[in-house]
Parts: C-alpha cells; sequence; structure tokens
C-alpha cells in the first residue's frame, strides 16, 4: 500500500479523507442533480423545452439508465485495476460525467434538428464517466489506512455522509434551478457540481493522497501472486455462494420497487401531487432528496436498534424480509392515498405529505437491505470470487433498475394514468409481501449454508454498526 503524505490529521483522520469526501460529494451532488429532472425533462412539452415523450418511453430509457449505471462500473474497475490506476480513471470519469450534463445543458436552439441525438450523446458520457468513476473512489477510502487502522469504520461513515450530502443538495438545486430558468439550466448545474469535484481531484491529490491510487491495483499485488494455484471450490464455499446468489435474486425485488423513485414517482410528484406550500409551488424534483436526508436521520436510529437488540438481532435473510415488508408499505401509503383523496385521472392531487411516507418506508427498507447485502457478499464470498461475486450484486441492481422502468411504463397517459399507478402500487406491494414470506421461510436454510458466517461476529460498537448502515450508499456510487 502506498504511503500516506504527512500533512497532519483532521477530526483525528488524514486530510486526503477530506478531499475524497469533497471529491465524492460534488460527484453525487451533479448526478443526482441531473437524474432528479430527467424524467420530467423527457416528459415534458416541446414548447416548455422538453421533449414531449409519453410516460412509458421516458421510463424506459430511464431504466435502461440507470441499468447501465451499474454495469459501466465492471469495465470501469477492470481499466483502473489493470490499466490507469484508480485517481487517472477518476479525473478521466470526472471529465466525461461533466462533458455528459453539459451537452445535455445545451439549448434545444443550437442543435435544431439534432436535438435527441445530442442527448443521447451526453448520456453515453455519463454512462462511460460514471463506469470509470463509482468503482475506484471507495477503494481509496481504504487505502488511507493500514491494516487493522481502528479509525478505517469511523473513514467510511464519513465518506458516505459525503455521498449523501451531495445526494440530498443535487436535486434541490439543480431542481430549483431547472423549474426556475429551464432544464438546460439544471443540467449545466450539474456540470458545474462534476467540474468542483475534478478540479479538487486534480489540485490537490497529489499533497493529501500522495501515490495512493496512481499505480494499478494489478501492478501492485504482482509480487504477491507468485503461488497462483487454483483449487476446486469447497463444499462450504458453494453453499456460501449459494447464499449470494439466493439473495441477490431477492435484491431485484426490492430494487425493481425502490427505484420507481426517480421514474414513476417523479412523474407521480410532478401531474398527481398538489406541491403548494404556503404559496411556493415545491418543484417535483426536490422529494428525489428525501431518501438521502432520511438516510443521514435514520442511519444512526437503526445502528442503535441492531445494537440494542444484541443477541435478538435479525440476521440478514429476515432482514432481507423486513426491508421487503418496508418496501410494501411504501406502496400501501400510495394505494391509501389514491383511495382517501379526492378527484381522479388529470383532476387528482394527492397531499406531499403522502409522498414522504412513502420515501420514508423505503429508506427504512433500504437500511435493512443494501449495507446487508454488501456485508454478506464481502463476508461469504471465497477470497478468489469476491470481485465477481460482488459483481453479480451490482448486475443484479442493473437488471433491476431495468425492469423498474419497463414496470413503471405502465402508467401510462391521461385520464387512465391513475388507474393505471394504483394497478403498480398493488402489484409491487403484493410481490413484496410475498416475496418477503418466501425469504423469511428461507432464512434458517440460508443461515446453515453460511456455516457459521452469520452470528459469529465480535462485539460491534455503535460506529461499527453506523458505518454497516451507511455502506448503503456504495451501491449508489
Amino acid at each position: 500500500m502506498s504511503s500516506v503524505p504527512k500533512t497532519g490529521d483532521f477530526l483525528g483522520h488524514p486530510k486526503g479523507l477530506f478531499l475524497l469526501f469533497g471529491t465524492e460529494m460534488w460527484e453525487r451532488f451533479g448526478y443526482y442533480g441531473m437524474r432528479a429532472i430527467l424524467v420530467l425533462y423527457l416528459v415534458a412539452l416541446i414548447q416548455d423545452g422538453g421533449f414531449g415523450w409519453t410516460n412509458a418511453d421516458a421510463l424506459s430509457l430511464y431504466g435502461t439508465f440507470t441499468m447501465a449505471v451499474y454495469v459501466t462500473p465492471l469495465l470501469g474497475g477492470w481499466l483502473a485495476d489493470n490499466v490507469l490506476g484508480q485517481r487517472k480513471a477518476i479525473i478521466i470519469g470526472g471529465f466525461l460525467m461533466a462533458a455528459g450534463h453539459f451537452i445535455m445543458g445545451i439549448p434545444h436552439s443550437m442543435v435544431a434538428g439534432h436535438e435527441e441525438n445530442v442527448f443521447y450523446l451526453g448520456l453515453a458520457l455519463l454512462c462511460c464517466g460514471n463506469g470509470l468513476f463509482k468503482p475506484n473512489i471507495s477503494t481509496m477510502v481504504g487505502d488511507l489506512y493500514a491494516d487493522g487502522d481502528k479509525r478505517r469504520d469511523g473513514a467510511f461513515t464519513i465518506f458516505y455522509m459525503g455521498i449523501n450530502l451531495g445526494g440530498a443538495l443535487g436535486p434541490l438545486v439543480a431542481g430549483y434551478i431547472a423549474s426556475v430558468a429551464g432544464w438546460q439550466a439544471g443540467f449545466i448545474t450539474a456540470g458545474v457540481g462534476m467540474i468542483i469535484s475534478v478540479i479538487l481531484q486534480m489540485t490537490l491529490s497529489q499533497k493529501y493522497l500522495g501515490d495512493i491510487g496512481r499505480v494499478p491495483a494489478a501492478k501492485l499485488s504482482q509480487a504477491m501472486s507468485a503461488s497462483n494455484t487454483k483449487e476446486p471450490l469447497s463444499k462450504e464455499e458453494k453453499d456460501r455462494i449459494k447464499v449470494i446468489f439466493t439473495m441477490s435474486v431477492f435484491s431485484i425485488i426490492f430494487w425493481m420497487g425502490f427505484e420507481q423513485a426517480g421514474g414513476l414517482m417523479n412523474i407521480f410528484a410532478n401531474d398527481y401531487t398538489n406541491r403548494m406550500l404556503m404559496g411556493f409551488e415545491v418543484p417535483a424534483s426536490w422529494f428525489q432528496s428525501l431518501n438521502s436526508i432520511f438516510i443521514i436521520v435514520f442511519a444512526p436510529i437503526v445502528a442503535m436498534i441492531w445494537l440494542k437488540l444484541d443477541k435478538r438481532e435479525p440476521n440478514s435473510p429476515v432482514k432481507f424480509a423486513i426491508a421487503l415488508i418496508f418496501l410494501a408499505l411504501g406502496f400501501l401509503t400510495m394505494m391509501m392515498a389514491l383511495i382517501t383523496e379526492g378527484g381522479s385521472g388529470d383532476s387528482m392531487q394527492i397531499s406531499m405529505m403522502w409522498l414522504v411516507l412513502f420515501y420514508l418506508f423505503h429508506t427504512l427498507g433500504e437500511l435493512c437491505l443494501s449495507p446487508i447485502g454488501l456485508s454478506m457478499v464481502s463476508k461469504l464470498a471465497p477470497l478468489r470470487l469476491a470481485s465477481m461475486l460482488m459483481g453479480i450484486w451490482f448486475l443484479c441492481t442493473a437488471v433491476a433498475n431495468k425492469i423498474a422502468g419497463v414496470v413503471g411504463s405502465f402508467i401510462g397517459e391521461g385520464e387512465a394514468a391513475v388507474e393505471n399507478a394504483m394497478g403498480i402500487f398493488i402489484g409491487l406491494g403484493a410481490t413484496a409481501l410475498l416475496s418477503a414470506a418466501i425469504m423469511y421461510f428461507l432464512s434458517d436454510k440460508l443461515v446453515s449454508w453460511m456455516h457459521g458466517a452469520e452470528g459469529t461476529h465480535e462485539p460491534a460498537t455503535q460506529e461499527h454498526v453506523l458505518t454497516e448502515e451507511l455502506e448503503i450508499s456504495a451501491a449508489k456510487q
């Protein structure tokens, strides 16, 4: 591992941690700011600066884009490990993402007749840049600390707070600017955030990170791979891999429902929600900040609950079942909103509080599943297959994002949209409940397949458990 420059500590941690905090915060500011207005931009009328797409087309594209966000890091991670090094991959990825944001911010009048081609180019650059940026920066956080350094857990807690801070601010700022100055201004705002991220990394990394991330990891580990003998998987390893595959498949159900947030629920907030608050119309994109805000607020509470339960703490499969129940509660909330609020079709205007409850339930579910899943893969995967199996976990998330777009697209248009939305909410809620029941009844078998990996951990501190809860953000990176 490369040595950390002697630049002193801040709050008990290397100053390089706060450089990575800022780099990631501004990148997430840009990404989530863009994502919050993407579907709204696509369905906006042409005279309002949008493309005038149908809900179905917009949500289908959204699903494809968010799927690519989780697939491209597989290639980006390989390039960083074998060719570029993490630092160079982050900078190149940052420039590509910034270019994507700014290209999407080009006014339609400047590219008349080629608006959609330019838009697709911007999205493609975002996907490629994300692939280089996403898998590498959190690895560099770990490289700041020597093996056994007890500060590492606290470092990831600080780092993931930065992710959620950016995720909360991006939709608020870019969403507001888009609502008052046009969609292109919103995309440009996201690009500015990305440029700040790259500038921080380019100007301060050598001072605060030294050689960390400069040399590809494969070259650093080459000397340690002299005994490269492959042995067949043991029965214990095969059983543990079965657990990873089973829980990864169930994670698809969760993310399929959860990822309605940026698509179907974004449209619902825009078209079927009364967003007036004391004379101010709340931009629909602002609801996209609720998830990050709730994570910052409730992650410590969830961590404390797991600690208080101690030996009664649910095992990982049961936590997955709890997550799916919270997912179902979110959709039950929306069903109640449609049943109890007046109006139908285009006249339907539900209270904003229903959406707040929806995002609260889904965030609580996320805190019961995402960090648990990431921890499970790292805990159960055989060392020689760890990266591949983590890739499969994220690949399932990618598949879920695409399915989410397809499911959301059934909302349709006009008078039928509210009725169709009710059908989607019922279907997703029922699927979540059924999956929760299956996962609960499978839990004992899955735990037995873990062969002691579940429930044999050393006593946890509150900081350690909080870190695990905040690792939800690793899935967002």
